[in-house]
């Protein structure tokens, strides 16, 4: 749809402005489309500064950090100054690629070649690149050299990044000084050590709460699949799919991961609920209906869970197909056995 609105406005009103482009630009990186967003990027008769932080921002967004980077370097190749949203976008491609060093670079070059002076927001986007890496200590380190005194959002932020490293005690210290700053931050999750699940990662719709949703794109079609779900016409050749991948799979060293589980049920009844979850049934439909070697795009409205995470590395090695699935926390593209979220999401 993205596409054909894209062929409408170019053929309707061209030349476009910026903005529109920019919009467009947004739109594919939205979609996971980064093909197709670089290449609009790269014909477009003009950009500006929004055009830069739009593919920067959302290449990182989509895994692809160095892609990100690379697009800065030219950036101020061109003789182009930044802006100190640009930064934000920058220390997230650096947390993506695990390159702390050289995000604390561009930092320090924020105010003594630019002249920006860093925000809390700036701050915050440090510790969680620095605490997306595993370098908690050095989160830590850096807030207590803050110019100023950090806010609930720094803490909150180190907080849930040492809950997901399992660093629990520096992550109850945390949510003892967000404690102090803002009480109305933690809610019973994050009072019971565990990371918060935020009201906006969960629809609206109370109908829709009730199950785990995985819409797949098939020939500009849009198909919904329930964990569990036995409905599809098609039923009977995608469980008969997932089987047989399951199969080569184990081959390729894939094990189960029933503590995903949480029905208490015999090892055999817990590894046929996994093959089950939504996104796989979402994944045998897409490689049953859409062509040799196509992408296949997912979007499902919680997050991945661990098993099928590793399942769909493997999977996309094994039927040389590249899945990008959106979930409730980011992009993931699965290709060659790899995923471009590094195993943290």
């Amino acid at each position: 749809e993205a596409k054909t609105v894209h062929e409408h406005l170019i053929g309707s009103f061209s030349p476009l402005k910026i903005s529109i482009y920019n919009r467009i630009l947004e739109t594919y990186l939205k979609c996971g489309s980064t093909d197709d967003a670089f290449d609009v990027f790269e014909k477009m008769p003009r950009r500006n500064l929004t055009s830069w932080d739009t593919m920067i921002t959302g290449l990182a967004r989509n895994g692809l950090g160095e892609d990100a980077l690379d697009l800065f370097s030219q950036f101020k190749q061109a003789g182009l100054k930044p802006d100190a949203k640009m930064f934000l976008g920058v220390f997230y491609s650096c947390g993506v690629v695990g390159d702390i060093n050289e995000g604390m670079l561009h930092f320090s070059l924020m105010s003594s070649d630019y002249g920006i002076i860093p925000s809390m927001e700036h701050y915050v986007g440090v510790v969680d690149m620095l605490g997306s890496t595993g370098n908690l200590d050095e989160a830590l380190e850096f807030i207590e050299k803050m110019p100023f005194e950090a806010s609930a959002d720094v803490w909150e932020t180190l907080m849930n990044l040492c809950r997901a490293h399992g660093h629990l005690e520096l992550g109850d210290r945390c949510a003892e000084l967000v404690k102090l700053l803002d009480p109305s931050r933690l809610n019973e999750q994050s009072k019971a050590g565990l990371i918060p699940l935020k009201d906006s990662d969960l629809r609206k719709n109370e109908k829709k709460k009730l199950a785990s949703q995985s819409p797949l794109e098939v020939r500009s079609r849009v198909n919904e699949y329930r964990a569990g779900d036995t409905s599809h016409p098609a039923n009977d050749r995608i469980y008969a799919l997932l089987r047989h991948l399951k199969e080569h799979m184990k081959e390729a060293g894939y094990v189960p991961e029933t503590r995903f589980v949480l029905h208490d049920i015999d090892q055999e009844s817990k590894e046929e609920a996994l093959l089950a979850h939504s996104e796989r049934l979402a994944l045998a439909n897409g490689l049953l209906t859409s062509p040799a070697r196509g992408q296949i795009r997912i979007i499902k409205n919680l997050r991945v869970c661990g098993d099928c995470h590793a399942a769909f590395k493997i999977m996309s090695k094994i039927v040389g197909r590249e899945i990008i699935m959106r979930d409730a926390k980011r992009f993931h593209h699965f290709s060659e056995g790899l995923c471009s979220c590094r195993d943290f999401w």
